[in-house]
């Protein structure tokens, strides 16, 4: 998306949030735009396809409205190749204009995302439409008394979308992270917690997908088990051609979220597989393993650390669970366990993993002397995410490393730019970060790859500060050179009182001198 375009994007997104935003909080005038977003891109995909279909016959998809068998026929091609279907009817084109003429279209509209997903039942891709749009709920009391009300503030919103050219066959561009991510910052305050939770920032992003594709140009498959509205999982595509899709999210929205997310990136739904749940405690996909692995989980939350999951394979090998306060080191396990022996895995994670002792102790030491699986520790700076002004790391995970006789610790914790509130990576931070990793330099005061005996006698203790020496010197002070400066000083204030002197006599006052 060029930057003409996010700033129609967020301009018309801001005139959106002007109709709602007294009616709802930010997050759930966010499911609405987001969702109305995603049914308009359904929309012109269909009709896009269909137009393909219909070109031979020299007609459209507006003129089939009424032609039973040929709406049958198509209805069961598009659904073979886009995984459901939407009849001319309820397209968004179609219901928007209707909308400007100020008809009643919200039943309608609520019959269309009906309709979307029962158009799937019975197919391939149920699963991946089912529940899809829950969220926007055109019943809800938020929007109004009446009907009549409603649906104004809903013909509002979907006039206003109609304005924008989205550019859905565009398929470099974010359209639900960038939207996402300007809703997010506009409202930090009433939804950014929430949103923190789930959501990566692009460039945060975009380290995790580099490093897990280093040196590759396909990747046969990547997963992320709290992989929230999706982004994460599409930036890896960004770097490498990825064939399937893996993800786990326990909140629905969210779940819903990266689903849309998905399709809207083309990406077919026989390719992706995304699951909702809690992965510690009902993992989908254990009985698979993943040639890329990322993850930015929820930080230190809790936990049901019963001693019976150490009869889980996942934890076993280790002796111990991460503590029942903070669930961060669980899933460190988890993913372990199911990153691939020729795989690389990614997480970022609050600084606490790198020093906390006890049980999370244990772990590190395991994973470190017994296993040797560490390859990176990178610190990031503070207020990078929305919801949480902490510093947070990066480490990076391999079974089968190359430079296996030491871990490279990068300190990129002072380099940033500070946008309003928010901290900011620039690509240039980025660049530096990813070249350091790929050729583990040593630069004074940002990286030293660090050998293991070293880690070994620092128990395995693996905070930054202990490696990257980032400590300011002072400046050395030349004390002839200040003691000239004082004597020169001294001179002056002898002038200067001379001078007061002088002034004071012509006046016939007492010079204040002493």
């Amino acid at each position: 998306m060029t930057a003409n375009q996010r700033q129609v994007l967020e301009s018309k997104l801001w005139a959106i949030a002007n109709e709602l935003r007294g009616n709802m909080d930010a997050d759930e005038f966010r499911d609405y735009a987001l969702g109305l977003i995603f049914y308009k891109f359904l929309s012109e995909k269909v009709e896009r396809e269909a137009n393909k279909e219909l070109a031979a016959d020299k007609i459209e998809f507006k003129d089939v409205m009424d032609d039973e068998e040929l709406l049958h026929d198509l209805r069961e091609e598009l659904l073979e190749t886009l995984g459901y279907f939407i009849e001319p009817k309820y397209l968004f084109k179609n219901l928007a204009i209707r909308a400007i003429n100020k008809e009643i279209i919200i039943e309608d509209l609520g019959s269309a995302f009906k309709a979307v997903e029962q158009s799937t039942i019975g197919f391939d891709s149920e699963d991946e439409f089912a529940g899809l749009f829950e969220d926007v709920d055109l019943t809800s009391s938020k929007l109004g008394k009446t009907v009549v009300q409603k649906n104004k503030l809903i013909s509002e919103v979907i006039r206003h979308l109609n304005e924008i050219d989205f550019k859905f066959e565009d398929v470099d561009s974010d359209i639900l992270g960038d939207a996402y991510e300007y809703l997010i910052g506009k409202f930090a305050s009433s939804a950014g917690k929430k949103a923190g939770e789930f959501y990566t920032p692009q460039q945060v992003s975009k380290i995790l997908a580099k490093i897990v594709t280093l040196g590759k140009e396909r990747i046969k498959s990547v997963y992320d088990p709290t992989c929230g509205s999706g982004s994460l999982l599409l930036r890896v595509a960004k770097e490498a051609r990825v064939s399937d899709f893996y993800g786990q999210e326990l909140n629905t929205t969210t779940y819903n979220l990266a689903r849309m997310n998905m399709i809207l990136h083309n990406v077919k739904f026989r390719d992706f597989d995304l699951e909702q749940g809690d992965t510690l405690e009902d993992p989908a996909h254990l009985h698979m393993k993943f040639e890329a692995v990322v993850a930015n989980p929820p930080y230190s939350i809790k936990w049901d650390a019963n001693s019976l999951k150490l009869s889980d394979e996942r934890f076993s090998p280790y002796g111990k669970l991460a503590p029942k306060s903070k669930a961060d080191f669980a899933f460190v396990q988890h993913m372990i366990y199911q990153v691939d022996e020729n795989g690389t895995m990614a997480i970022v994670l609050p600084h606490g993993v790198l020093f906390r002792g006890g049980a999370e102790g244990v772990i590190r030491q395991y994973l470190i002397e017994e296993k040797n699986y560490l390859d990176a520790v990178i610190g990031l700076p503070a207020n990078l995410f929305f919801g949480t002004g902490i510093p947070t790391c990066v480490l990076v995970f391999k079974k089968c490393r190359e430079a296996d006789s030491n871990i490279i610790f990068i300190d990129a914790s002072k380099e940033f730019d500070k946008v309003k509130t928010q901290n900011m990576l620039t690509d240039a931070h980025v660049e530096k970060i990813l070249n350091t990793y790929q050729n583990r330099t040593e630069i004074k005061k940002y990286s030293r790859p660090v050998l293991l005996e070293e880690i070994k006698g620092n128990d395995f203790n693996l905070n930054i500060p202990r490696y990257v020496d980032t400590f300011e010197e002072e400046e050395e002070i030349d004390l002839e050179e200040v003691a000239n400066k004082i004597i020169k000083i001294e001179k002056e204030m002898i002038e200067i009182d001379k001078e007061i002197k002088k002034f004071c006599d012509e006046l016939g006052i007492k010079a204040p001198i002493f």
